[in-house]
Formats: structure tokens, C-alpha cells, sequence
């Protein structure tokens, strides 16, 4: 049974100022995405599934997913504000103009989902070796197994000299996932790495491992996503920034004793498309691989 790859591409990019999920960075006009794709299918993934937003579909399709698609089987699903939502739940958060957030993204892909699937942002890269690992991982799992996985990386590999990062910091023990505290504002303050709360800073050593959304998990998983977004929207359906998180989602099945997440590492350099800035590192980056023989000059065949 080979798993599904399931890419969350509907932000709205704010901070980078555009689209950054179908922006060009490799030499053929490859988007980071290509290569994730790429790494997927050299790792046992046999579907790759994009969640995006309606307004780009023409441009994603243009700029990646047909290519992507003569190559490899490829679907895409949309997330919108309405997406999930009962009528009298729309008319209360009309005033909201973003995405719901990553839990609910994954949510939205589930009728497209049919075996164990791994779940990526659309703007980091995250190295051969972890698809290997969770693609092995889940290949041999029960399609409803309550063992699921993730991949965790060092933060001080994960960070962005252009501005502050969000990352879930993850505490580990026996190599399974205790609990993951999301930190929304990380950043450098010279040599020091600032994780900024509304009432306190606190310098972190950068070596703590954190969740970068490279998750695994058997179809299972849906259930307790589900449990949770019900209680988000109750909660937040008028709010107009609060975003059902999955680090936050995969977190409750642990603390309902549902299951356990296995913790993986990679020692992979991160880099990704979080600041305008970023893009000529990445591309850097992804021409450093090319020239080293990680990739071929030209990715696809066709």
C-alpha cells in the first residue's frame, strides 16, 4: 500500500508578499514543490494531493501541477472559508477573509485521502531522507493504525535570518511525541534565538527539536481531527485570525490516549519561502544540489 502525499498550499502568503507556492526557484522554473513531489515518488508515495485556495487554481496549474501531474498521480482539493462550514456557521464569520488553518486544510483533503498519508507545508523543504523515513513508515502500517509518526528537525536549522518563524516545540520522550507547544513568534536577537510571548520573551538554546507539519498518519487520524475541529469552530466561528492548527490537532490524540506519534529526525539543512528574501537562498540551495548530483538538471521527464 503505498501512501499519499498530502501538500498544504492555501495560505495566502502574507509575509512573503505573493504566491510562494508556485514561485519559480529551480532552473527549469521547477517550483519547491516539484522537488517535494520529486522526493515523494523516489520514496514509495504513490499520490500526491494538493490543497489549495480557488483564486490561484490557473496559476497552480499552469506553474506546477500539470507538469507534476504527466509524472506522477496528482489531485488537487480546494479549502475555502466556507469549506465545512453549516449555513448559520458562513453568516457568523462572514467577516472573515483567511483560511481556517492547517487542520482544517487537512480536513478538507480527506475524501481524496484512501491510504496512510504524510502531510507538508507547500514552503519548506524538507530533504530526501524524510520521505524516506516516513515513506517506509507508513507503507507498512494498518491503513487505520493508531501509531502515527512525524518528522522533527533542530531549530536552529530552521530559522530565517529575514524575520520570525513559527515553530512547534516539541518535548520527546522514548522517541514518541509527549506534547508540541506551538510558538508563533521565534526569531534572532543577534546571536540569540527569541521565542516572544504577549507577556514575556525567552531565549531558547536552538537546539530543540520542533515540528516543521511533517507529519504521518493512518486514516485513523481523521476521527480525532474532526472531534477537533468541531470544538475550534464552536469556539472561534466569529473570530477573524484564529486558525485550527494541526500540530495542535495531531497533539490531542496523544493527550486523549488515542494513539502515539512516533519521533523521527533528519538532519537535513531546512530552507524555505517564508520572506521575499528567502527566495534567492533557496535557490541557491536547490542549484547546489543539481551541480552535487541530488537532483537532475532536468527533474521530469515529460
Amino acid at each position: 500500500m503505498k501512501p499519499t502525499l498530502l501538500v498544504l498550499a492555501a495560505g495566502m502568503g502574507s509575509r512573503y508578499g505573493g504566491v510562494k507556492q508556485i514561485d519559480s526557484v529551480g532552473k527549469n522554473g521547477e517550483c519547491l514543490l516539484d522537488f517535494a513531489a520529486y522526493d515523494a515518488q523516489k520514496s514509495g508515495f504513490g499520490k500526491v494531493v494538493y490543497i489549495i485556495r480557488k483564486d490561484i487554481e490557473k496559476d497552480f496549474r499552469e506553474r506546477l501541477f500539470d507538469r507534476v501531474a504527466r509524472n506522477f498521480d496528482a489531485e488537487y482539493v480546494f479549502q475555502s472559508h466556507e469549506s465545512l462550514l453549516s449555513d448559520e456557521q458562513i453568516r457568523l464569520s462572514s467577516a472573515r477573509t483567511k483560511p481556517w488553518g492547517t487542520a482544517h486544510a487537512v480536513l478538507c483533503a480527506e475524501k481524496a485521502v484512501k491510504t496512510p498519508f504524510a502531510v507538508i507545508n507547500s514552503d519548506d523543504y524538507y530533504g530526501r531522507e524524510a520521505f524516506e523515513i516516513l515513506g517506509k513508515y507508513l507503507s507498512e502500517m494498518d491503513a487505520y493504525s493508531p501509531e502515527h509518526s512525524m518528522v522533527g528537525y533542530v531549530l536552529e536549522k530552521t530559522m530565517s535570518r529575514s524575520g520570525s518563524v513559527s515553530r512547534g516545540v516539541c518535548t520527546v520522550k522514548d522517541n514518541k511525541l509527549e506534547s508540541i507547544v506551538e510558538n508563533l513568534k521565534i526569531y534572532y536577537e543577534g546571536d540569540k534565538i527569541i521565542s516572544e510571548w504577549p507577556d514575556k520573551k525567552v531565549e531558547l538554546t536552538g537546539k530543540e527539536w520542533v515540528s516543521m507539519n511533517l507529519f504521518g498518519f493512518s486514516l485513523k487520524a481523521f476521527e480525532r481531527f474532526h472531534s477537533y475541529w468541531d470544538d475550534f469552530i464552536s469556539q472561534n466561528v466569529s473570530a477573524e485570525k484564529a486558525e485550527a492548527l494541526l500540530p495542535v490537532a495531531a497533539s490531542d490524540i496523544i493527550r486523549n490516549n488515542e494513539g502515539i506519534i512516533k519521533f523521527f529526525t533528519s538532519s537535513e539543512k531546512w530552507f524555505g519561502m517564508t520572506y521575499p528574501e528567502d527566495r534567492a537562498i533557496v535557490k541557491e540551495e536547490i542549484a547546489k544540489k543539481i551541480s552535487e548530483g541530488y537532483y537532475p538538471e532536468n527533474l521530469w521527464s515529460k
